[in-house]
């Protein structure tokens, strides 16, 4: 049988208990995402998008699923703690796919913004979701965005109104807690309107030793002159599975920042797809991963200009150690009449042994004559020469490997524009380079 059959077996049996646990607005797209779903099927190697990423082996195994919404016996708030210097945000728990209801006094947010359940925030305002979810994830396009329409019942909401500014930055935490095989489906809805500015940090961990699958599909809608900075940092073991489709719509004068890290994981899957919708719209998208052993992590961009003077800056950096494998794939669009168009891509990648193994696809489509644009790619090793000159100096082998790489990967987080978190994920990858951080031991941020 193939993988996709059990799932469109699941779903045709269990279509109304999924629906009864969740929301009408989230069960409003769900009969069309199946449709699109039996359609497609999983994509395979032979499609350009997922050429790196053989996805239907990581679904062919039996999962559990939490379809009824059972609630797990943890409070986060009392396995977390929190002590960063200098970094104060409001801090929130995803368990699996459900948004944990327990609320800390700590996580006090603006009157009319919203940040918590988005099966609540569907149901208390309809209206608002109806007009954003499934709006960029479109289930004809891609399979797994519709897989997890099909099967998402809750996640998050972040609605942040019209000119208001979050002065502390959001901190979401996602757990994964299981005592057996477990597949989890969680959607994330982020609308900043006109004027808006926030960060939201999402940190991604897994608590328990038995093999983890994750979806998550996340739509992001910036409004004119919105400021949004979404750092994400991926540090579970290597049982899991990670599939994340993020989406961003950006209106004109809009500033967003995607970062995304991967520290620890065992297969990673990542597709990023921006639109500049409005002119002027500005987009930094950076991304970086450090992998050993058999994990693979796997970045497809799409960044899609669509207006004039819009800018794009793209940089993904890949430190690949023993047999790890590391996939990227990025493309960036011009469209006919997206003059004075900036756009620059760069990827860079270490392969610390010969059985590593990087595969990049820098891409620039263009179809407009003023603009300026620049992408590349290289593959490499550490320099000898730089190896030898700092051994000459006294420096062990080991400790000059390490300094390189760290100095390697430093160009992607000094693009944070959160100082203590930056300062934070320095001390993190050092410690990962040194082995000090070989397995998911909860929030290393919140530490």
């Amino acid at each position: 049988m193939k993988a996709e059959q059990q799932y469109i077996d699941l779903f045709t049996q269990c279509e109304a208990i999924i629906c009864r646990q969740s929301a009408d607005v989230l069960n409003a797209p769900r009969a069309k995402a199946f449709a699109d779903f039996e359609k497609l099927s999983f994509p395979t190697r032979k499609q350009e998008k997922y050429k790196y990423t053989e996805v239907s082996k990581y679904f062919a195994p039996d999962y559990g699923l939490n379809l009824n919404r059972l609630e797990f016996p943890v409070n986060p708030y009392e396995v977390f703690k929190r002590d960063v210097p200098n970094m104060s945000t409001s801090l929130y728990f995803v368990v699996n796919d459900t948004f944990d209801k327990h609320v800390h006094p700590s996580a006090q947010l603006p009157e009319g913004v919203y940040f918590g359940s988005l099966k609540d925030m569907a149901e208390q305002r309809p209206d608002l979701v109806r007009k954003y979810y499934g709006k960029l994830a479109d289930t004809s396009k891609d399979a797994l965005a519709a897989f997890n329409t099909m099967f998402a019942q809750d996640g998050v909401c972040m609605y942040v109104p019209k000119n208001v500014v979050l002065e502390r930055p959001i901190q979401l935490v996602n757990i994964l807690r299981a005592d057996v095989d477990f597949m989890v489906n969680r959607r994330v809805l982020i609308i900043l309107e006109d004027g808006a500015q926030a960060k939201l940090l999402v940190c991604d961990h897994a608590m328990d030793d038995v093999n983890f699958l994750s979806t998550q599909v996340v739509e992001v809608f910036a409004g004119e002159n919105a400021v949004f900075d979404l750092y994400e940092l991926e540090e579970t073991h290597n049982s899991t599975v990670r599939f994340n489709n993020l989406y961003v719509n950006q209106e004109a004068g809009s500033n967003v920042l995607l970062n995304g890290m991967t520290l620890h994981n065992g297969t990673t899957r990542n597709t990023t797809e921006v639109t500049l919708a409005g002119r002027g719209a500005e987009i930094s998208l950076c991304g970086m991963a450090i992998a050993d052993q058999n994990e693979q992590v796997d970045n497809h961009t799409f960044i899609d200009h669509k207006v004039p003077d819009c800018t794009s800056n793209e940089l993904f950096k890949y430190v690949l150690d023993d047999q790890a494998v590391g996939a990227f794939a990025g493309k960036v669009l011009v469209r006919e009449g997206a003059q004075h168009t900036s756009s620059q891509q760069t990827n860079r990648n270490l392969c610390a042994t010969r059985e590593a193994h990087m595969y990049t696809q820098p891409q620039l489509e263009i179809y407009a004559d003023d603009v300026k644009c620049s992408h590349g790619a290289t593959v490499g090793q550490l320099d000898e020469n730089a190896l030898f000159y700092m051994q000459q100096r006294g420096i062990s082998l080991k400790e000059a490997r390490l300094l390189l790489m760290f100095a390697f990967v430093n160009e992607v987080i000094d693009h944070i524009r959160m100082d203590a978190l930056k300062d934070r994920l320095h001390l993190l990858v050092e410690k990962r380079f040194r082995g000090e951080l070989n397995k998911c031991q909860g929030c290393a941020i919140c530490k």
